[in-house]
């Protein structure tokens, strides 16, 4: 019983794998995919997805590196309410702050990322937020909608700010990057966030978690992510499996 909490099975690279991949899911153990959208095309394909494969769920929401790109705003919030309005959006996401690549659009990503979760407030909905070098500017925004609930996804903040996320009822997500030689920080924050507020996810096709990296990631490798897990915190593999598909269940409603 796994539950994988953030996924691009829409993305490219899998292009010509993708429903191989998706079939093999159930019988290894898979239960349940949220495929996270980063623009409207996206989110429309993640919806897709989700119509196809009764276990897939999905998100959609503005990634803050295409944020920048938006011409028609109008278009594209009307778009995004469409989006979220389906059965099976159960998040809305990914979004966020990213000053990795183009710290100098920090001012736009900052007005997307304040207004969508305005829009989750709206529409009672969770979020997923991305978070890449960035973490004060995040929690700052944070703080401006204390009404909203979410998830950190791909977990790369300390254990102070991982402290006052799980004081405001958040949720904090870890991927592949744990089983990493050198994740000494994002193992700490495992180890003192408790199990019932944490969740799994592969973040594929991207950071395949070892022994496996420099492969494309999937669904399928989540098993590593989770035995890190236990083995950081020091309990059995099998309760990380059923505590961390059950937080997400409850999270995103299903």
């Amino acid at each position: 019983m796994l539950f994988d909490t953030h996924a691009h099975y829409d993305d490219a690279k899998l292009d010509g794998i993708r429903d191989e991949l998706l079939a093999q899911m159930q019988e290894n153990g898979i239960d349940f995919i949220v495929n996270a959208g980063v623009n409207i095309e996206t989110g429309v394909n993640s919806r897709s997805l989700a119509e196809t494969y009764p276990f897939v769920y999905y998100a959609a929401g503005i990634h803050p590196s295409d944020a920048p790109v938006i011409a028609d705003r109008q278009g594209t919030v009307d778009s995004l309410k469409e989006l979220l309005a389906h059965k099976k959006a159960v998040a809305l996401g990914e979004i966020g702050l990213d000053y990795h690549y183009e710290p100098e659009t920090s001012s736009v990503q900052k007005e997307w990322f304040d207004f969508q979760l305005s829009l989750a407030e709206e529409l009672k909905l969770p979020v997923i937020v991305h978070d890449r070098e960035a973490h004060g500017d995040c929690m700052d925004i944070v703080r401006a909608h204390p009404n909203v609930r979410g998830v950190f996804h791909s977990y790369s903040g300390s254990v102070e700010m991982a402290k006052e996320l799980l004081r405001r009822g958040w949720l904090l997500s870890f991927t592949g990057v744990v089983t990493f030689k050198n994740a000494h920080r994002v193992a700490e924050v495992v180890t003192y966030v408790p199990l019932d507020r944490l969740m799994l996810e592969t973040d594929c096709p991207y950071l395949t978690p070892h022994p496996h990296r420099g492969e494309l990631n999937s669904s399928l490798y989540l098993h590593y992510i989770a035995e890190k897990i236990a083995e950081i915190k020091c309990i059995d593999y099998h309760e990380v499996c059923q505590t961390t598909t059950q937080n997400a269940r409850t999270f995103f409603g299903i």
